[in-house]
């Protein structure tokens, strides 16, 4: 038996498994029982607490950054491994927290080893910050086609630490009216694929200096989920650039399970991005992973 711990950032919910010396080794089929939604315990992904030098991925955070005590090794829903998880990160670090495993304190910073490098997290208003790190372009914009869309959108590719295609519609209608149960197809396809947010500019899109875009999303290797963080951060970046360069620098996104916020400051190394929101878990017990 393994005990796990269930918990969720804005709905978007994960398998907890608490490996700190990297005995357990999931396998893809045993992430997927976890995740099942009718046979499992039901999650977008599994984040496995494991400390950065009980794996091999591990090495890398540590040589980035000495104080990276733990690493966020999270899985997709179809158990493949992912490079980052802006909600992720949140709910995690809320995990080491109350299971004694680490301390933050106001002003003071935990920093959690990911695929995708180094994440800065730090206390919030709303719950939990955590800076995701330079972000850029990922060039060319491919047509995105989903159920309920009469005709294809461009998008823009946006790569926050993981790659991300965010696709503009003109209405809240055209938003409820999308079936993101399928994959939509991206033309041409990135390699490795892309997860696809399709937003709605706010009406007015600034208030009190603060811009406002509402968001739903579909996750590769999830499909789609009441919230994606990186999503939410690619996505307020998208609405920005095309707005032009007297657009704000912080962003309120609205998501099918809430609220999150989206942060950009320059940095030494670029613009970096940052996201802010809550974290919570849900309930604990042990599940036969055989």
């Amino acid at each position: 038996m393994v005990a796990f711990t269930k918990g969720h950032g804005t709905g978007n919910d994960f398998v907890i498994i608490e490996d700190v010396d990297g005995m357990l080794e999931l396998t893809s089929k045993q992430v997927q029982a976890l995740c099942d939604r009718n046979f499992g315990v039901g999650a977008d992904g599994v984040l496995r607490v494991v400390r950065s030098t009980a794996i091999d991925e591990g090495a890398a955070a540590l040589a980035e950054e000495p104080a990276a005590e733990w690493f966020m090794d999270y899985r997709n829903a179809d158990g493949s491994p992912a490079q980052m998880c802006g909600n992720g990160v949140r709910v995690f670090v809320h995990y080491l927290l109350r299971a004694g495993l680490a301390a933050l304190e106001t002003g003071s910073t935990l920093r959690i080893g990911t695929r995708a490098g180094v994440r800065d997290v730090t206390l919030s208003g709303t719950g939990y910050q955590v800076d995701l790190g330079p972000w850029r372009l990922a060039g060319g914009e491919p047509l995105a086609r989903a159920a309920g869309l009469s005709v294809a959108r461009p998008g823009l590719g946006v790569d926050v630490g993981n790659p991300h295609v965010v696709v503009a519609l003109a209405s809240d209608d055209e938003l409820d009216d999308l079936d993101l149960n399928p994959s939509p197809l991206l033309e041409p396809a990135p390699i490795g694929g892309a997860n696809v947010e399709f937003v709605v500019p706010g009406e007015p899109l600034v208030r009190d200096g603060v811009g406002h875009v509402r968001m739903r999303v579909h996750e590769r290797g999830v499909g789609e989920t009441l919230s994606c963080g990186t999503g939410a951060a690619a996505a307020a970046l998208a609405v920005r650039h095309w707005a032009g360069e007297r657009a704000p620098s912080q962003w309120r996104v609205v998501v099918p399970g809430g609220v999150l916020g989206v942060n950009m400051f320059p940095a030494a190394d670029g613009e970096h991005v940052a996201l802010s929101g809550p974290a919570q878990l849900v309930y604990r017990g042990d599940i036969d992973l055989a």
